[in-house]
């Protein structure tokens, strides 16, 4: 056996322990709620032993932000610069409803069990080790910015926290109303309107 099949096998297997130890704990998550999340319970459900769980995660919450901001990525190089603010705001749209797809995926019950008070995941000054949407947003504006499409009327780090905050009120709105809202139509429409007050033509439009 070559090595390469050997790494692919033993990638598969590892992709395969961290899908069967993410369902355990989704599971609890909507039978139980986040406070019955534990790791001996999620390594329980899954039938794994701790050691495993650590070999993959290093928190329970670790574990949950790995599913929620990994999502399909879109590549901030994979969107292209268009010509003003107004191709920005729908590129930045489109990073959103990419996630908004993905939190309807994951269900909302999952949602609600991860979007809870206690859970640090959610605390962006402490996730600086995965790329997460607002990293890509935050990139294709900076890039838009250099070649002068746009300009912004509020510093970068005030313009991704509003965003953040925006994009998690609209998924918290959705949890409240158990999916009973318009999540694609509240998440466009709050985000096109900040977007509309802070994104300006740039130099070279």
């Amino acid at each position: 056996m070559s090595e390469k099949t050997e790494l692919s096998r033993q990638q598969q297997k590892s992709r395969e322990t961290r899908e069967k130890i993410f369902q355990a704990a989704k599971r609890i998550l909507q039978k139980k709620g986040y406070e019955e999340l534990s790791i001996k319970n999620i390594c329980e459900e899954a039938g794994v032993s701790n050691g495993s769980f650590y070999h993959h995660f290093k928190t329970k919450d670790d574990l949950l932000s790995y599913y929620i901001e990994d999502q399909p990525q879109i590549d901030p190089d994979l969107l292209e610069l268009p010509e003003n603010a107004a191709g920005v705001k729908a590129g930045i749209i489109r990073v959103y409803m990419n996630y908004v797809k993905y939190c309807r995926e994951l269900g909302v019950e999952f949602m609600s069990g991860y979007y809870d008070t206690k859970n640090q995941a959610l605390n962006a000054a402490i996730r600086t080790e995965r790329p997460y949407p607002i990293v890509t947003v935050q990139t294709y504006v900076e890039k838009a910015e250099k070649e002068g499409i746009v300009r912004l009327n509020v510093e970068i780090e005030e313009f991704t926290t509003d965003i953040r905050m925006i994009v998690i009120g609209n998924v918290f709105e959705w949890c409240v109303k158990h999916g009973d809202a318009d999540f694609e139509g509240n998440m466009s429409r709050s985000l096109g309107k900040y977007l509309d007050a802070v994104l300006m033509d740039g130099t070279n439009v």
